[in-house]
């Protein structure tokens, strides 16, 4: 599932976008505005951005600007109302992978944000590749030496999590919110729990390892 990040003022908007993006099988989360946004991708990690640009505080460029700079390539799909040649080049200019008009057609969104997620990589079959060792999101499959070994959903999704930011702490609470937030009866051990068999699995792994860093969490390191 690809977390999709909304950033727009206006409440209907959100409400719209996150429950065409719900029904396609993709997980939104929302902002209000380029500030708020910036704070989401700060904590979450997020597969494409659809942003507005006109909003209080900061605005869409601003938003844009700030990502880029950062050194984020996240891919990001301008949707607004500003329809002026100008406005479509500072937008392109500022780093924006596409762009569109208000109001949108959900269908055409939809095939855009397809194609965005295609590009990056990161669409039908996620990967990750350290050192001799592949993770494919889709299977939930580690492959290493061509023996595949398919990992329970939430183990691999931990460890694909890890693996996507190498060095990157992750706190138990982190953890827990993106995997377990649906799940009320879950408690912080069982992130340890998780973390336990996947050091279990991958003791004899060369390629990276789960290190705890502690009072806060736990991080992966790849040895390649």
């Amino acid at each position: 599932m690809f977390n999709i990040l909304i950033v727009d003022d206006q409440p209907n908007i959100r409400r719209l976008y996150e429950y065409t993006l719900e029904k396609n099988g993709y997980r939104p989360f929302t902002a209000a505005n380029g500030e708020e946004a910036l704070a989401v991708l700060d904590r979450q990690h997020i597969d494409l951005v659809i942003l507005d640009v006109m909003m209080p505080v900061l605005d869409g460029y601003g938003c844009l600007k700030a990502l880029r700079d950062g050194g984020s390539t996240v891919p990001v799909l301008v949707i607004t109302a500003k329809d002026e040649p100008e406005d479509v080049r500072k937008s392109f200019l500022l780093g924006t992978d596409d762009f569109m008009v208000k109001p949108v057609d959900e269908i055409e969104m939809l095939l855009r944000i397809k194609a965005l997620l295609r590009r990056s990589k990161i669409s039908e079959e996620q990967k990750i590749v350290v050192g001799g060792t592949e993770l494919v999101y889709d299977s939930f499959s580690v492959i290493r030496e061509g023996a595949a070994v398919v990992l329970p959903r939430k183990e691999f999704q931990i460890l694909f999590k890890l693996l996507s930011f190498p060095g990157k702490t992750f706190t138990r609470q982190n953890l827990m919110e993106e995997f377990w937030s649906m799940d009320s009866d879950s408690e912080a051990r069982t992130v340890d729990v998780h973390i336990n068999r996947l050091r279990e699995r991958f003791k004899d792994n060369p390629d990276f390892s789960i290190v705890t860093v502690r009072g806060l969490g736990y991080k992966a390191v790849r040895n390649d």
